[in-house]
């Protein structure tokens, strides 16, 4: 059986959590956003499983459209300068809570996702906060 993990995520301007309790998806709370597309802007909740893709929007999104999501507490734009190595949208980025960045794909559809940790103990704070383990 695959371990699975959550991740508490928040804005990497402003700091501010995006844990929405009010929402869960996959019985824990959902990481909400704003979206943008072409025609509308709503928000979006994603699940907190990383590497689990279920998602429930207030806008309809079209399949292998690109959105742009912004943080709901400051609106600044979370979209990065990196593409996605999968299919070329831009990558969107979160701050994890112990330490480190998840990077999504912008693209409707596109699963390619990636955890970046500039710190190891970010990685180790992480490993011992969802496993919690012991020296």
């Amino acid at each position: 059986m695959q371990k699975q993990f959550t991740l508490s995520v928040k804005c990497p301007h402003c700091g501010q959590s995006f844990m929405d309790e009010d929402h869960y998806l996959n019985g824990f709370p959902a990481v909400k956003v704003t979206v943008e597309t072409e025609q509308e802007k709503g928000i979006l909740y994603l699940c907190p499983i990383y590497g689990c893709f279920k998602h429930v929007c207030t806008i309809k999104l079209k399949d292998h459209e690109i959105v742009t999501l912004y943080c709901p507490h400051c609106q600044t734009s979370l979209m990065r300068e990196v593409l996605c190595k999968s299919c070329t949208a831009p990558m969107v980025g979160f701050n994890i809570n112990v330490g480190g960045k998840v990077n999504i794909c912008s693209r409707k559809g596109c699963q390619n996702h990636n955890l970046v940790f500039e710190d190891s103990n970010d990685l180790i704070n992480l490993f011992y906060d969802k496993f919690d383990a012991r020296y």
